[in-house]
This record gives structure tokens, sequence and C-alpha cells, in this order.
């Protein structure tokens, strides 16, 4: 199938888990990729496999915290791959604590990676987007932002102000036909929740009607279905993709 037939799409946190899959997906859609990393070595790996699937990829190591550095990187990515279609903000990390001892760097990392990143990134591709009158944005959310979770506050805050702020740029760009929506991911199984041990695991699968945890595939199909043109006119708006947790 070739959904995304010569799309060029810029995938952040692309190194592994969500952003990998993503990018994976993009490419069997016939979409080109550039895999935006902290490491070269990470955005390096998921770059050949998309070369693998016939696409054309770009690797970038890259902080998405760091504005600098953001504005560099979209530069020289429009000089290499001409335009940019589909932007998905996927980079995120945690630094779970309770309130009461959560630290500063704890907070800040957390805001400046998973709310900061997002913000760079789209801002480096409004005007291009803008100017080609054309353009998806997709942030990659969490339940718990719409929800909360006692020990993360900071990924909560993170998530829900990425979830407004998801629907304020839709607002501003929808008259030039970019449109910008978030996916708002249950409890996936990635490098994040793989550090939980058993009880957490089962205590959290208790409240998924389906009783499973999710798949990155799962995340990436609907990146996917926001990115095809026959969804253009969908703008603004939460997917929660969490198998039932939160309905």
């Amino acid at each position: 199938m070739s959904l995304l037939n010569d799309k060029v799409a810029v995938v952040t946190g692309a190194g592994r888990g969500i952003g990998r899959a993503v990018a994976i997906a993009f490419a069997r859609m016939g979409a080109d990729v550039v895999c935006v990393s902290r490491t070269e070595e990470n955005s390096a790996k998921v770059a050949a496999e998309v070369e693998e699937l016939g696409r054309k990829a770009w690797a970038k190591a890259v902080d998405v915290s760091d504005t600098a550095a953001v504005e560099s990187a979209a530069k020289d990515i429009l000089e290499q791959a001409g335009k940019v279609d589909i932007l998905v903000n996927n980079a995120g990390v945690t630094r779970d604590n309770l309130l009461m001892r959560m630290s500063e760097e704890e907070w800040d990392t957390v805001l400046n990676t998973n709310l900061k990143g997002a913000f760079n990134f789209t801002k480096a591709f409004t005007r291009p987007f803008m100017k080609q009158r054309s353009g998806r944005i997709i942030n990659i959310a969490s339940v718990i932002g719409l929800i909360g979770n006692a020990g993360q506050s900071n990924y909560a805050a993170s998530k829900a102000a990425l979830i407004g702020f998801t629907k304020s740029v839709a607002k501003e760009l929808a008259p030039r036909g970019v449109t910008a929506n978030a996916i708002a991911p249950g409890f996936i199984e990635t490098d994040m929740t793989a550090v939980l041990d058993e009880k957490v695991r089962d205590a959290i699968l208790e409240r998924v009607p389906m009783s499973r945890f999710g798949s990155p595939d799962d995340i990436a199909h609907t990146a996917v279905f926001l990115a095809m043109e026959p969804t253009g006119y969908m703008t603004g708006q939460v997917l929660t993709v969490d198998g039932g947790m939160v309905m």
C-alpha cells in the first residue's frame, strides 16, 4: 500500500519504541522518513530499517529541548529532503517521583523534552507548512495527561499541556490547511513499561478492559490514519488508544 506515497515525515524519538514503530509504518505506506533521536546510533539504526523498505531516510541526532539545535536540524532537513509533509512529535522521557521528593531537575527534564521539544519542532516547520498550505502535525501525548498518575506529576503536566498546545496549534493553522492532532496512548509495551515490576503490571492490567498492554504498532497505525489525505478534515482532536482504560 502507498497511502503516504512520496510524503516526507519527520519523527522525533524515532530510535526505539513508539517512534521507531511510527517511522517503519510510515515507510511501509510509502513515505520517506527523517529519523530524529538523541543519539546518532539509534537514529541511524532506524533510518537503515526505513531504507530496507525501499524508502529514503535521514538520520538526525538532536536534543529536542535545544532550540538552536532544532532550528539548525530543521533547516538541514528541508534542504536535504526538499519538503516536510508530516511531523510526529514523539520524543519523551519520564523522571518519576512523588511531588514532595521531586527535584527541579526531574521536573525540568521532563517538561523540556516532552513539551518544549514539541514546541521547538512544531515552530520550526510551521512556516513551511503554511507556505505549502498543507501539513500534518501529530503529537504523542498520553492518557496520563488526561487522568493524572501518582508519582508522575511532571509527566502528566507535560502531556496535558501537549494536548492544549495541539488544540491551539490546530486553531492557528487550520486556515492554511494544516492539521494538528494528538494521540493519547495507554500503557504500551516499550522500554518505559518494561521496568515495571509484576505487581504494578498486574494492577495496571486490571484497569484495562482489553486485559493487555498495547503495542507500539497500535499507536503507529493511528499515526498513519491521521497522516493520510482522507483525514484532512480532522484537526484539534485527541485519539485515545488505550484498550478502553479511560472510557
